[in-house]
């Protein structure tokens, strides 16, 4: 047993082969598709039937027809209740007290008395009738058959027969017994067919007057737009305008609403009318729906405008012809006139037209002007094209800041004495010193004043609202932008807002979707003439035309933006407005860049030259004497007051409070004495760069000795 070894080995399966595919997703079995109950498709059939365009279509118009009859029926009772009664006698003296027109309803109230006593003795004949009836037909009857029997008496004795004396009796009896046959074949099917001739009556007058809702009636094909306006229509529009004191007032109405309309009037590319509302309805009711009455008008939103003339309770529309108001104007006469020139006492500048058509002419006389709207809807062209015209007055003088810095303003070179153009920090600084340049010499104004007229300064700032707010603050702390009592742009604003108009210094100021944070109320209500271009709210437009011009039917806000560029709606005494209206509506003449470059020239041609300064110099030692070589320019001789204008310009806290006798005394302390030409005190180039060199060469010398 040693020797042998036993050996056990455990059973094992052979090895299999391993599967390394990728095993199949097992895809549980579906359920069957529940079956959909036979009530299900058949609902579902009825109702693609019943809301098939071509089963509406024919229930709108059985409907239709069905309501006519009714509707024919109601109109046929109303006239015969109306021939009875002295209803419409009453209403027409309902609307004429409603109207207002008193005289009228009198006039009414007297016709239907007249038709009462007529009413009365009608009623009082009927009385008397019968026995009056029974009379003249028992007269009538036996004169009737005396006629007859004479005429068988003739009969008989030209015939010699007797019987021929009753043939005229028995021939009316024939003729009795005829008709009364007659009538027996024709009553029964007339009978029968009588109501339904009295449904067709019914139905032709319903139909004649559209008398079904309005769901039930066709859809019309013909184009209404442009159509003219007429009477009827304008009453429609108001009494589908859902107002229900309106619409229950034109209803009553004896005229259907006429009374309350004054005379059609063609207004340049429309028409105006007056409109009279009746008791119980308010203007602010019609113009807070002005987009479904110019809806109901056939026209946009933008083509009907709502005012407020002087007579109470009344509301003037101006409907322009359709798709008038997107044709452009004519071109301005600054770009047509080649001659034309400006007077700021007394001229007004073309600035474009109403929507009648006529010419609109601002004013600019001792007014501060303010501009908004939003961003490329044509401001700055409008803007411009005021300071254009008035350019053209050689006695103005212009200071610019463009505080977008586009270009917009680069004609005025040679025309501005200061021209700032950029819309950083540094460009705010130099416009806010530049408004405090214009505060220090309408100050020196006041005080020199003893009744002179100075020369108008116009201090222009585009793009105003950068400046308000502008973060930057000076050496004191004092910020440059805001509408703190500390903030340097405002305080400036509002000094020359205060006084300036006396001395004529204005600030115009051209500003983009005004906030209470970038244009302060005291600021813009400090200007006499305000305009709007589009914006977006009411609210905006309140800020910046003011509460009455908005209360009045001006509406910027419901300007299109984009479609009605450089039309600007103007609150101002400088312009005419329509009696009892508070503001109007411009559509401004564009004057394009070009344009606008050549009638800077033609304003230059009228000045003996001006140095437009670009950066106004700040807390360096000034001399004098370069000072005043640099702002005469190329010009031979300038007036020693327009030296002192232009001195002040280049450093108001330098030469602000200079005065004749200061640059007087300075010319002839180096030798360039001012002199007279043609009556006038003139600074001559010629001698002050002729001091200049004298002085630089004895500088010279001194220095080599």
């Amino acid at each position: 047993m040693s020797g042998n070894v036993v050996h056990l080995h455990k059973h094992t399966d052979p090895p299999t082969a391993v599967d390394t595919r990728p095993a199949l997703a097992v895809v549980p079995e579906q359920p069957a598709a529940p079956m959909v109950p036979l009530w299900v498709r058949s609902g579902r059939a009825i109702r693609a039937v019943v809301t098939h365009e071509t089963t509406r279509t024919a229930a709108r118009g059985a409907a239709r027809h069905g309501l006519y009859v009714f509707g024919g029926a109601r109109i046929v009772a109303r006239r015969t209740w109306d021939g009875r009664t002295a209803a419409r006698y009453e209403r027409m003296l309902r609307a004429a007290e409603a109207a207002g027109n008193y005289e009228a309803a009198a006039e009414w109230e007297e016709r239907g008395q007249r038709f009462r006593e007529a009413r009365h003795r009608r009623r009082m004949d009927l009385l008397h009738s019968p026995m009056d009836a029974a009379k003249g037909v028992l007269v009538g009857t036996g004169m009737g058959i005396g006629s007859l029997v004479a005429l068988g008496v003739v009969l008989a004795i030209a015939n010699k027969d007797v019987t021929d004396v009753v043939t005229p009796l028995m021939a009316v009896v024939e003729f009795i017994r005829l008709l009364i046959t007659i009538v027996q074949v024709v009553w029964g099917p007339l009978v029968s067919i009588g109501p339904f001739l009295a449904l067709l009556a019914l139905w032709a007058v319903g139909s004649h007057q559209q008398a079904a809702p309005a769901w039930a009636l066709p859809a019309t094909v013909r184009d209404t737009a442009g159509e003219p306006i007429t009477p009827s229509i304008v009453v429609k529009a108001l009494r589908d305008l859902g107002v229900p004191a309106l619409r229950n007032a034109i209803k009553e109405m004896g005229d259907a609403g006429a009374s309350m309309l004054g005379p059609i009037r063609i207004a340049g590319c429309g028409v105006e009318v007056d409109v009279t509302l009746p008791s119980g309805v308010s203007t602010n009711e019609v113009q807070n729906r002005r987009r479904k009455l110019a809806e109901n008008l056939t026209r946009h939103e933008h083509e009907v405008f709502i005012t407020l003339p002087e007579a109470a309770r009344t509301v003037r529309l101006w409907i322009a012809d359709s798709g008038a108001l997107d044709e452009p104007i004519g071109p301005s006469p600054l770009a047509t006139d080649d001659t034309m020139t400006a007077d700021y006492t007394k001229g007004h500048a073309p600035w474009g037209q109403d929507l009648r058509g006529d010419a609109a002419a601002l004013s600019l006389y001792q007014r501060h002007l303010l501009i908004t709207g939003l961003s490329n809807q044509g401001k700055t062209a409008a803007l411009r094209a005021l300071a254009l015209w008035l350019a053209l007055d050689r006695s103005v003088e212009f200071r610019i800041a463009d505080l977008k810095g586009a270009g917009d303003w680069a004609m005025f070179i040679g025309l501005a004495t200061i021209l700032i153009q950029g819309p950083t920090d540094e460009h705010v600084i130099e416009a806010t010193e530049m408004l405090e340049g214009g505060v220090a010499e309408m100050e020196r104004r006041l005080q020199a004043a003893d009744g002179a007229d100075f020369p108008p300064l116009i201090l222009l700032v585009d793009e105003a609202q950068v400046a308000f707010m502008c973060p930057a603050k000076d050496e004191d702390r004092r910020p440059y932008g805001g509408s703190k009592a500390t903030s340097r742009y405002f305080t400036a604003a509002r000094k020359i807002h205060n006084q300036g108009r006396a001395v004529n210094v204005l600030l115009w100021q051209g500003t983009q979707d005004p906030t209470d944070q970038n244009l302060p109320k005291l600021v813009r209500e400090g200007a006499h003439t305000r305009a709007s271009l589009a914006l977006g709210t009411e609210s905006q437009a309140r800020m910046a035309l003011g509460d009455k011009a908005v209360d009045g039917g001006a509406a910027p806000n419901l300007l299109r933006p984009g479609l009605d560029k450089g039309t600007v709606v103007v609150a101002s005494d400088g312009i005419t407005i329509p009696a009892g209206q508070a503001s109007i509506t411009v559509r401004t003449h564009y004057i394009d860049t070009d344009t606008a470059g050549e009638i800077a020239e033609r304003a230059k041609a009228l000045r003996d030259g001006v140095t437009t300064l670009h950066v106004i110099e700040r807390g360096e030692e000034r001399d004098p004497l370069a000072d005043i070589f640099a702002v005469l320019g190329d010009a031979p001789r300038v007036l020693t007051a327009d030296v002192l204008k232009r001195l002040t310009a280049l450093d108001s806290d330098a030469y602000g409070r200079w005065t004749p006798g200061d640059l007087k005394r300075v010319l002839e302390d180096a030798g360039a004495e001012p002199y007279k030409s043609d009556g006038r005190m003139v600074v001559g180039r010629d001698r002050v760069a002729r001091a200049l060199t004298n002085r630089d060469a004895d500088g010279s010398a001194s220095a080599s000795e």
